[in-house]
């Protein structure tokens, strides 16, 4: 039976009380079954395959809607608003989540986040449309 320490976590990208992006976790929990640990299902809308030339760069932006990106290959860099990055390389996922306060208009001063691909290698990554509470 495999091992499982009761649930999968990945890095999440959300709005804040500020109206700010910031970084959390998502938590599913987990059981084992045929020996595999497997999450919830979890509903999805869409998957778009992307690809993304080096030096591809994304000004402030929300996501809007929860979105699942797995990189396949490549390195992209996400940029908050306080100055921090995150690289994201190939094996990697994550969920980006940021979206507008209700009722506010895109404030390129506070909201979103910046997406870049770094190094000499194409981005290229799955993007999975989740459907997640609002509350997430």
């Amino acid at each position: 039976m495999p091992k499982t320490d009761g649930q999968q976590t990945l890095p999440m990208l959300i709005t804040d009380a500020s109206g700010r992006p910031a970084w959390t976790e998502k938590s599913w929990p987990e059981e084992a079954r045929g020996g595999m640990v497997l999450s919830p299902r979890i509903a999805c809308s869409s998957v778009r395959l992307r690809r993304s030339e080096p030096g591809y760069r994304a000004d402030w932006h929300v996501a809007g809607e929860a979105v699942l990106i797995v990189v396949r290959s490549g390195v992209l860099r996400i940029g908050l608003r306080d100055g921090t990055s995150r690289d994201f390389i190939t094996g990697d996922a994550f969920i980006a989540a940021d979206a507008l306060p209700e009722g506010e208009t895109f404030d390129v001063d506070v909201h979103g986040h910046t997406a870049e691909v770094v190094g000499g290698q194409a981005l290229e990554a799955v993007h999975i449309k989740l459907q997640l509470s609002k509350q997430h």
